[in-house]
């Protein structure tokens, strides 16, 4: 716009006849605007979120995880986004919001999964690679959980590395990496499944604690002093 254009040059321009088309541009421009900017601040932002780290049992290990407040922002963020293909002024930023939904979805099914998946390796990695006990009964299995473990524990060591979750969450095919683990470590917990309601139906006392507290004796079958904890359970 010139510099120089006044209140007169204005009223000569006579807008006035062209009230629908000025509106029309006026809301595009307001419309693109507030999209500019929800785009940008979104950008700044992701630039600044990494993961959290957990050291697994003083193991060296860091499990990856991500503040409560980033993920509840992230399905807000997500909602925002999608709000944009119904715009009628999508065209201009188009391939920004194709890119933020597909980084920001990448980021919630990553994240979620990965959840899963350490949930379930801290799960069955003490009895597993541990438990004489658990190898002896159940060999197959935890010669696949070996795998299983190499596997989680590199894929923990990437994300150590890179950080930023946006990027974590977006490269390497990681999604089907963590389903893939994730099938594989639904069969070693079946099989251990079994495995306990064999040691149930062999010592029905053991009805009497839960999963985890049967874990914990089983895992700790030869330190007498970690099991009797779980005695008064029992009897």
């Amino acid at each position: 716009m010139d510099d120089k254009l006044t209140l007169k040059d204005v009223f000569d321009l006579n807008l006035g006849k062209y009230a629908e088309e000025v509106a029309e541009i006026t809301d595009q421009a307001k419309q693109e605007a507030r999209m500019e900017k929800t785009l940008k601040k979104l950008e700044e932002i992701w630039a600044t979120i990494d993961f959290l780290l957990q050291e697994h049992k003083s193991s060296g290990v860091f499990l990856l995880k991500m503040k409560d407040e980033d993920f509840e922002m992230l399905e807000e963020q997500q909602v925002s986004v999608n709000a944009m293909f119904s715009s009628r002024f999508l065209s201009t930023f188009e391939q920004e919001c194709i890119y933020w939904q597909s980084h920001l979805s990448g980021v919630s099914e990553v994240v979620t999964m990965l959840q899963e998946v350490q949930r379930s390796w801290t799960f069955l990695e003490n009895l597993f690679i541990h438990s004489e006990e658990v190898k002896k009964e159940l060999p197959k299995e935890s010669l696949k959980f070996v795998n299983i473990d190499k596997e989680v524990r590199s894929m923990l060591a990437e994300g150590k590395q890179v950080m930023k979750c946006i990027k974590y969450c977006n490269e390497n095919n990681i999604l089907k990496r963590l389903e893939d683990i994730k099938k594989e470590l639904d069969v070693c917990e079946k099989a251990l499944m079994d495995f306990m309601d064999g040691k149930r139906r062999a010592f029905p006392r053991f009805y009497f604690v839960s999963t985890a507290d049967l874990l914990d004796i089983l895992s700790n079958g030869n330190s007498p002093g970690k099991v009797m904890v779980h005695m008064p359970k029992i009897f």
